[in-house]
């Protein structure tokens, strides 16, 4: 078997779906079998911006881990920015980048694409992987391949796969499946018992989940003890959509997401207000936590991440959140729990009027909790700012969004993802700003069998910019009339300004298949949602208290 093919086999076998790439000179020997072999189908796309974040969305939505193919330099520097957000935001994405080969790195000439040193890609993604492995020994490689894929799941982090342009065809053996990493059965059950006693001893306890409860495929899991222990749940800003599904949620007390001075009053207070946050998979970061009226004192928490669990300052090193929701269930047998209490209904607006008074942003959440209502929950993909606020007071439905990396661009290119990854048709919330940075990937859905919806809040700029500093000027855009974009390349585009005209354009894109549908409305410059209002408020009047 060659290099190439071994490595293919490998990524299946840990769970790989799909193949995200671009190709370039340094990868096309590895493309070719990637394209003869069929292993795995292969996806392209036009920017390798855009690639990441697709690949990054899909493994969001089907689990296993993602995979990007792609040259050397100039190809991989471009993915810097989409792997720093991976692993910012703990999702499991392989980076398969081509290298020159040990003669080529020898010759004494610069070669393309190489910046300071032919070893500068690899020192650059050391910093935004948690493991690296170059194919240079095809003797030594499985193991280490297979060292790289189980890191890769176990953290789920990104990796990096290096593969010289002049090996791919070399004999390789196959790469094994690695046994997960040993840990102590006694420190879980320690862990569990220590957890059980702080929870059975607390006043207000409060559960709260955040992405690795998705990263891990663990949401079943976690429904169940939350049942169990009928405690109140919370999702974090970044968790937005967990739980989401209609059978995960029945019999579990979800009270929303935790916004802080942001949110629902009565939400915020759950957290603000318990004496126990049982924090599983949370990412302690500004966006999930820093909106709090009151700091959190987190040393009262009990928090599972990252592969350790706390109590107050006991750290149990090594803990794999799995293990640990187990052993929580097993101490709570499920025939003995009673009836849990009703939760707090969830405040989702709705009911938009179809008339002919301007579109404003808080128009948004109003129409999709309606469609939420009358059809179902339906995946969603966001891009940062206003849009993601919008996200915010939805119903509960899946969502994908980096909402702690807060970089731009991520929703067209991963609402492509969402729906290649599921098959179900994706709506994708996006600001006119970050349209323009990846918006043009939508010229790829026809090749590629898709038709997602794409809603642009278009008010000139970016509103998330103007709601921090109202006085600069820098976050003016101007009108790129986007509909008429979306007409050139293969989609449908509609220009909106009314209530009527949005209800209207809303229907006909779910009601039209085949094509991609974007829908551009033309928001008052200065409007925004009410949850940015609260949340831009609320922060400066956090400064202004220090």
């Amino acid at each position: 078997m060659t290099v190439g093919l071994s490595l293919l086999r490998a990524l299946k076998s840990h769970g790989a779906r799909e193949i995200f790439g671009i190709p370039g000179d340094f990868v096309l020997p590895l493309f070719k079998q990637i394209e003869e072999s069929a292993i795995l189908p292969l996806v392209t796309l036009s920017h390798e911006p855009g690639l990441g974040f697709a690949a990054d969305a899909a493994v969001r939505m089907h689990g296993g881990i993602g995979v990007t193919v792609v040259t050397y330099g100039a190809g991989a520097l471009n993915m810097v920015n989409a792997v720093a957000n991976a692993y910012a935001e703990r999702v499991p994405l392989v980076i398969v980048a081509g290298c020159p080969g040990a003669l080529e790195a020898q010759n004494g000439l610069v070669l393309h694409h190489q910046v300071q040193h032919v070893d500068t890609q690899w020192r650059i993604f050391r910093e935004i992987t948690c493991d690296q492995v170059r194919i240079s020994d095809p003797a030594h490689a499985p193991d280490e391949i297979a060292r790289v894929l189980r890191h890769c799941r176990e953290y789920s982090l990104p990796v990096l796969i290096e593969v010289p342009r002049d090996i791919t065809q070399a004999a390789m053996g196959e790469v094994p499946v690695l046994p997960a990493t040993p840990y102590s059965d006694e420190a879980v059950a320690e862990c569990a018992d220590e957890w059980m006693q702080r929870i059975q001893a607390a006043r207000h306890p409060v559960l709260v989940v955040d992405v690795e409860v998705r990263r891990f495929g663990l949401e079943a899991r976690v429904a169940e003890l939350a049942r169990r222990l009928q405690l109140p749940v919370l999702t974090t800003f970044m968790g937005r959509g967990l739980l989401a599904e209609g059978q995960l949620l029945e019999g579990v007390q979800l009270h929303g997401t935790y916004l802080g001075i942001a949110g629902d009053a009565r939400t915020t207070a759950l957290l603000d207000e318990s004496d126990l946050p049982v924090m599983l998979g949370a990412i302690l970061s500004d966006v999930n936590f820093g909106v709090s009226a009151e700091k959190i004192d987190f040393r009262r928490a009990l928090i599972a991440a990252q592969r350790e669990a706390r109590v107050g300052h006991h750290v149990y090193p090594n803990l794999p959140l799995a293990a640990l929701v187990e052993a929580l269930l097993q101490r709570i047998p499920a025939a003995t729990r009673a009836r849990a209490p009703a939760p707090m209904p969830i405040d989702a607006p709705g009911g938009l009027v179809a008339d002919d008074e301007p579109v404003r942003a808080a128009d948004v959440s109003r129409a999709i909790n309606d469609r939420i209502r009358a059809h179902g929950p339906l995946p969603i993909a966001s891009d940062m700012g206003d849009c993601l606020f919008a996200a915010m007071e939805l119903l509960p439905t899946t969502l994908v969004a980096p909402g702690y990396y807060a970089t731009m661009g991520y929703g067209v290119p991963a609402g492509m993802g969402v729906q290649l990854a599921t098959g179900e048709r994706s709506l994708t919330l996006v600001g006119d700003g970050a349209f323009q940075m990846t918006g043009l990937e939508l010229g790829n859905c026809a090749r590629l069998g898709i038709d997602p919806i794409v809603i642009v809040l278009n008010n000139q700029s970016w509103e998330m910019i103007r709601a921090f500093q109202p006085e600069s000027r820098c976050s003016d855009l101007g009108d790129w009339h986007l509909a008429r974009v979306a007409d050139a390349i293969g989609g449908r585009g509609q220009r909106v300004r009314t209530r009527r005209e949005f209800k209207a354009a809303l229907d006909a894109a779910f009601a039209e298949r085949g094509r991609f549908q974007l829908i551009e409305l033309m928001i008052p410059p200065g409007d925004s949602t009410p949850t940015l209002k609260r949340f831009s408020d609320g922060i400066h009047a956090m400064r202004a208290r220090r």
